[in-house]
């Protein structure tokens, strides 16, 4: 290999959970070896089996004995950029008010959106980095961001530009969902149509022409919106060529699951009352569910996943933090998936795989997720002497540090 042909960096003495399918739990590698150039893995594998000497081979090598590195977590659910709080609804939910009866007296997710309409766009990405930041610190180099809570042309496009802007502030990956359809703002009560036309028929494809978005949601939901109206929304989707996913079947079964299957959605989100045809319906399409363990504890849900049908139909399960205002406040997804653990009895490896591999299927993504030669080397690299250890722990910092397409970012 001549000095032009070596690598960018090299890891020596590091355990790899590569996740993969090679027989072995997590794909581990004991005494491993990673390398990249260009932002891509060129080695992945045990150090016996490198071509020759580490500094021939890489421009930089690093020796990181007692670590273990991992692909960079990513965060396929998020709701990061809002205005305001909610802590006194944490309050009146401890109260006995239900999250229904909260959002029907207009609080819930319209009292967010009052509070991010107000916040201009310099004070939104203010309050919207440190939680990015602390997503960050805990593993994520991937990060899906949606926007939701400004119900009105204009502000959906401060949260959607915001949400760019926190990818270019931190060097790392920010994936936008449009969730025009995530209430119906007050100003509309009595006018649904009208607003379900407002946001297929102009603010979509508006903002689907700034390239501001890359996915299309909702929430189709009693609180929500309709089967109908869901699905008129992901036709105009499917117009314009943009995937869809869905916020399903949380609350009641409304058919979601086999609704945003149907259109070949990347993932359905929440899941806690879909039923069996919904199951079938997403393992026929590849679907992913993706578990939101944070919205369960918060809401003290005792109706979990159906996890075991996951399994059983061999749906991917993806794990992400819902970080929101409301009903998730949850800042690590290394955290989300100890939950994903203790709530729904998944186990490690399936927790890791699913803020990982599965977690980059509901993005849509299939250059990274797992360690080997030709994806992004996004990697993070843990202080832990064992890998169940990610699950095990309740908080902590176990991280060493992040790498995103082989570099540090920018925050860490």
């Amino acid at each position: 290999m001549t000095t032009d042909d070596r690598w960018d960096g090299l890891l020596l003495d590091v355990g790899l959970a590569t996740l993969v399918d090679n027989g072995v739990p997590y794909g581990a590698i004991a005494d491993g070896a990673i390398g990249w150039r260009d932002g891509v893995i060129t080695f992945a594998g045990p150090r016996s089996e490198l071509a020759g000497d580490p500094h021939a081979l890489a421009h930089r090598v690093e020796s990181l004995p007692g670590t273990w590195v991992t692909p960079g977590l990513i965060d396929c659910h998020t709701h990061l950029v809002f205005g305001g709080d909610r802590a006194q609804e944490f309050e009146q939910r401890l109260e006995g008010a239900s999250y229904e009866e909260i959002a029907r007296a207009g609080g819930g997710i319209v009292s967010s959106v009052r509070a991010t309409r107000a916040a201009s766009e310099d004070d939104l990405l203010r309050q919207s980095l440190p939680r990015a930041k602390a997503l960050l610190a805990d593993g994520v180099t991937t990060l899906e961001i949606k926007s939701g809570y400004g119900l009105e042309p204009d502000a959906e496009r401060r949260m959607l530009r915001v949400a760019r802007r926190i990818g270019v502030e931190l060097g790392i990956d920010v994936r936008t969902s449009f969730l025009g359809m995530h209430a119906l703002p007050p100003e509309y009560a009595g006018r649904r149509d009208e607003y379900v036309a407002l946001v297929c028929d102009t603010m979509l494809p508006s903002l689907a022409g700034e390239e501001l978005v890359d996915a299309v949601d909702a929430f189709c939901e009693g609180i929500g919106f309709t089967h109908d109206e869901t699905e008129r929304l992901f036709r105009k989707a499917s117009e314009l060529g943009l995937p869809v996913k869905l916020h399903a079947e949380q609350l009641s079964d409304l058919g979601g699951a086999a609704l945003v299957a149907r259109y070949s959605g990347l993932s359905a989100d929440h899941l806690e009352w879909t039923s069996e045809e919904g199951v079938r319906a997403m393992a026929e399409a590849g679907t992913v569910a993706v578990l939101l363990p944070g919205a369960y504890y918060a809401l003290r849900d005792t109706r979990p996943p159906p996890i075991e049908a996951f399994r059983r139909h061999g749906v991917a399960m993806a794990v992400a933090t819902d970080l929101n205002p409301g009903t998730s406040p949850l800042l690590s997804l290394r955290l989300a998936m100890g939950m994903a653990c203790t709530l729904f009895r998944l186990t490690p490896e399936e927790a890791l795989r699913g803020a990982t591999v599965h977690a980059a299927h509901a993005l849509g993504l299939d250059d990274r997720g797992i360690l080997a030669p030709g994806r992004r080397a996004d990697l993070a690299i843990w202080n832990i002497r064992h890998l169940p250890e990610l699950c095990y722990w309740i908080g902590g910092d176990l991280l060493r540090e992040v790498r995103v397409a082989g570099e540090r970012p920018h925050e860490t």
